[in-house]
């Protein structure tokens, strides 16, 4: 069966790089998004924040999938959202489902004057230093519903090769570089993030794909601030 969105990748792939795979498995990548969301309770009238949201390849299927208004997207890369913007939404879907986009690169979670019942960072955390992670966290907890959900995907360190990562920059392609990078981040570390938040995590099995983990950080009437 041929895959309506592959001619549309391939396009995007020769006006930018796509990231996150093959052509040939945008349309599967993002759908798998999609459904790992579902599995985890998304419905259409959550609000939902796609956080570092690229060209769209989860978008398109989260701004089908919601309610009119109810998907916000931030990426810094203005370039590679607009191509997947006009590659992907018609001027239709753009009227009926009103997405919101931002192209702040300090995770800056205010800037929809909204409360997210979910957020979605696919391959966000293996590119961002502690800092920037430390910074979703309290927007998490600042921005986010009570039993708000956060899924987020990493990679663990594999001790004395593939260390855990302590540098201050983002490591990867982005607005600002075309270098490839991973980087990895302890789950030790991540939990006890979460938990001076009031926060708590745990790591899926089900869903994974591109040998990245995903995790679900969840928001109980989480207090603010990090300690």
């Amino acid at each position: 069966m041929h895959d309506p969105l592959l001619d549309k990748a391939r396009r995007l792939a020769t006006k930018h790089f796509l990231g996150g795979g093959p052509p040939e498995r945008f349309s599967e990548y993002g759908r798998t998004q999609l459904i790992a969301l579902l599995r985890q309770g998304l419905y259409p009238s959550a609000k939902l924040l796609d956080v570092g949201c690229g060209c769209l390849r989860a978008g398109y299927w989260l701004i089908h999938f919601l309610d009119p208004g109810c998907y916000c997207g931030i990426e810094p890369n203005r370039t590679m959202l607009q191509n997947g913007i006009d590659e992907l939404l018609s001027d239709g879907t753009l009227e009926a489902k009103r997405p919101r986009f931002d192209h702040n690169d300090e995770f800056d979670f205010s800037v929809f004057g909204e409360k997210f019942d979910f957020f979605l960072a696919r391959s966000i955390w293996t590119h961002a230093p502690k800092s920037a992670i430390e910074t979703m966290l309290d927007g998490l907890v600042a921005h986010g519903s009570d039993g708000a959900v956060f899924l987020t995907s990493y990679k663990p360190p594999v001790p004395l090769v593939r260390p855990d990562y302590k540098g201050s920059s983002w490591v990867g392609a982005s607005h600002e570089s075309d270098k490839p990078g991973i980087v990895r981040h302890s789950y030790r570390w991540i939990e006890e993030q979460c938990r001076r938040r009031g926060l708590t995590v745990r790591e899926l099995r089900e869903d994974n794909f591109g040998s990245q983990r995903w995790l679900r950080i969840d928001r109980a009437g989480a207090p603010g601030g990090r300690s």
